[in-house]
C-alpha cells in the first residue's frame, strides 16, 4: 500500500459540510499532508421536495451567489481550521447531490479526504434518502479516498 503522505500527493479535496466529522477530515489533511494544497469543497443541493432548506435556492435569483451564502458557514470554519495550523486553502462550491459533485470533481486532486457521517438518529432519515456520501464517494471517485471519523 502506497504511502500517501510522503510527497505524492500534491493537491486534495475535502468537502465539507457543518458536521463535526467534515471539521475533522480537513483537519487530518492539514495535518497529514504538510506540503499538499487543499481545496475545501461545499455542495449545496439542489431544490428537491425531499431537501428541506435547498428549496430556499429554487426562490433565488442567482443560484450561484445564494449557494456561495449557504456555503460561506462552512467557509469560515474551514479557514479557522487552515488559520490554526498557519495554512492556506482553497474553496469552491458545488451545486447538486453531493457525492456526485465530490466524484466529479476528484479527477482534479490526488486525493479526497471525506468525514464520515455519524449514525445519530437525526441522519438515518436523510442517510435513506440521500445515501451515504463517503461511501458512495470511496466506491466511484477515481482517486483514493480517505474517510476520517
Amino acid at each position: 500500500m502506497a504511502d500517501l503522505s510522503r510527497g505524492m500527493t500534491a493537491r486534495i479535496l475535502v468537502p465539507m459540510d457543518d458536521s463535526e466529522h467534515a471539521g475533522e477530515a480537513l483537519e487530518y489533511a492539514l495535518d497529514t499532508f504538510p506540503d499538499a494544497d487543499v481545496t475545501v469543497l461545499h455542495v449545496v443541493g439542489v431544490p428537491s421536495s425531499m431537501m428541506g432548506e435547498a428549496m430556499g435556492l429554487a426562490l433565488s435569483d442567482d443560484l450561484e451567489d445564494a449557494a456561495a451564502e449557504r456555503a460561506e458557514p462552512a467557509f469560515e470554519r474551514a479557514r479557522e481550521i487552515a488559520g490554526d495550523r498557519d495554512r492556506e486553502i482553497t474553496t469552491i462550491v458545488g451545486v447538486g447531490h453531493p457525492a456526485r459533485r465530490i466524484v466529479d470533481r476528484a479527477d482534479d486532486y490526488d486525493t479526497v479526504v471525506i468525514g464520515a457521517h455519524g449514525t445519530d438518529r437525526g441522519r438515518m432519515t436523510r442517510r435513506f434518502l440521500v445515501g451515504n456520501v463517503a461511501e458512495t464517494v470511496s466506491k466511484r471517485a477515481p482517486v483514493p479516498v480517505v474517510i476520517v471519523r
